[in-house]
């Protein structure tokens, strides 16, 4: 940009501290009061020199009764295109860090997957971690043209999704920081279940005019807090159903199969796991307890894996009732520990 191309690092942090303290107190801001709040161990002579520099440079004004200094109006502009720099710059690099890791696990979910069916010789399922009743980091608006805005929403852990918006009108930098300011302030920490209607209707009267924008950009919070239908999950092994007689023999082969290939059912054995605190840690579900109906002939072990505050995954193995519980469960905890190592070394 031309004006921090103008600044040097000792301007810009002079500038910051003018405008940051100014609009604390409302109170023209001095050299004392500088170098004060600074850590660059200058005198309040240099300071001085520095100021009226910036006075020179247009980006704050000296009010005729006052020896301090406020922000002019273009000290204000460069104020909130930092802000602005600084917050994008933070999303794009924890979406770097977060879509390396997740690319990552995505290897090792899919290797654990063979592994267990080669060791267990039934078929197995493992799914991506989703993030269950996690919490809201922020969330960064930003103008992608004259009708679309994109809101980044980042949650605990890290985890990062996007979503575009499409406006009425084209907004001003000034108001997507005041969105911004809005969303963040009030909903950080929070979690879906804690986003109520009272809530969402105060920030849609804060929000004036522009409360259609606050209320599309709520829907896409809680879309994306909420476990999703893209649920990924990892299978191997279905094919070693027909190595028991019993359900070779059967309608049921070809269930699981289809199962394993459509992944539907599965992904209702994993929100069934998820949902219910009673569920963490090994479940065994045997015959008609099994979470759908199709795996009645079956047994199905299930564990949940942690790899983090909210993340949450579930490891699946499905075989004859007469499957050997003993080193399949020993089998599931050894692979829930090692994801959790394997996740926080990667950390």
């Amino acid at each position: 940009m031309e004006q921090n191309q103008e600044l040097d690092e000792r301007k810009r942090i002079i500038l910051q501290t003018i405008i940051k303290t100014y609009l604390e107190t409302g109170e023209p801001v001095g050299s004392r009061t500088i170098s004060k709040y600074t850590d660059l161990n200058l005198s309040s002579a240099t300071i001085r020199n520095e100021m009226a520099d910036l006075e020179d440079l247009g980006y704050i004004v000296q009010p005729h009764t006052s020896a301090g200094r406020i922000p002019s109006d273009r000290g204000y502009r460069w104020y909130v295109d930092m802000l602005m720099e600084q917050k994008e710059q933070e999303v794009t690099e924890i979406k770097a860090q977060m879509l390396q890791k997740a690319d990552k696990m995505d290897q090792i979910l899919k290797q654990a997957a063979k592994v267990l069916a080669s060791s267990t010789n039934y078929a197995t399922m493992v799914s991506a971690p989703t993030y269950n009743r996690n919490k809201l980091k922020f969330i960064q608006l930003s103008q992608v043209d004259e009708n679309q805005i994109i809101a980044v929403i980042v949650m605990e852990g890290n985890i990062i999704k996007n979503k575009i918006v499409t406006v009425g009108e084209q907004l001003s930098n000034e108001t997507l920081l005041k969105l911004n300011m809005l969303l963040n302030t009030t909903l950080t920490g929070m979690s879906v279940e804690e986003i109520n209607l009272g809530m969402v209707a105060r920030l849609k009267e804060q929000a004036g005019t522009h409360s259609e924008v606050i209320g599309d950009v709520l829907d896409a919070v809680a879309a994306t807090i909420q476990v999703g239908n893209d649920m990924e999950i990892y299978t191997s092994g279905a094919t070693n159903v027909f190595k028991y007689p019993e359900l070779s023999d059967s309608q049921s082969a070809q269930e699981i199969i289809n199962a394993f290939e459509e992944k539907q059912l599965l992904q209702e054995i994993v929100t069934e796991t998820l949902s219910k605190e009673e569920n963490k840690g090994i479940q065994v579900y045997i015959g008609n307890e099994a979470p759908v109906q199709s795996m009645k002939d079956c047994s199905v072990v299930t564990a949940t894996y942690e790899l983090g505050e909210g993340m949450q995954g579930t490891i699946g193995i499905i075989g004859p009732k007469r499957m050997d519980y003993e080193n399949v469960m020993k089998t599931l905890k050894t692979l829930m520990t090692e994801l959790d190592e394997i996740f926080h070394r990667e950390e």
